[in-house]
């Protein structure tokens, strides 16, 4: 059975790239949200192994940032392994990401499967 990562970023480019270097890096099935509302929907609907979370995630639906989503998806579903990404590098965030409940930080430039699947403490594909 194929692993599941679920992509929240409110850039539809992005979530398509995205979309594309998982599912052909990898025995992934990808779903994707553009908001952090969608993502946990979406989460609590599909279950995924995985979320790729954009930190600078800008939804207007309640949620700061995604630090903030970031917390509320682990709440919802702890098992869910959450890498929060970037395009910006992990050290302009200071701490937060480490006082996340996140596994990890990727940053946009260097997604890919294998990459994400370190992170969520999977084996590769």
């Amino acid at each position: 059975m194929p692993r599941t990562v679920l992509i929240v970023d409110d850039d539809p480019q992005f979530r398509a790239v995205a979309r594309l270097l998982l599912e052909t890096d990898g025995d992934l099935a990808v779903a994707e949200a553009g908001t952090g509302a969608q993502a946990l929907a979406a989460v609590a609907r599909a279950r995924p192994d995985a979320v790729l979370l954009d930190i600078a995630l800008a939804d207007g639906d309640g949620f700061e940032d995604g630090f903030a989503v970031c917390r509320a998806l682990h709440a919802a579903a702890p098992g869910t392994a959450v890498v929060l990404c970037s395009a910006r590098e992990a050290e302009l965030y200071g701490e937060r990401i480490a006082r996340s409940p996140a596994v990890g930080f990727l940053a946009k430039e260097r997604l890919s499967a294998a990459a994400l699947a370190r992170l969520a403490r999977w084996r590769s594909p």
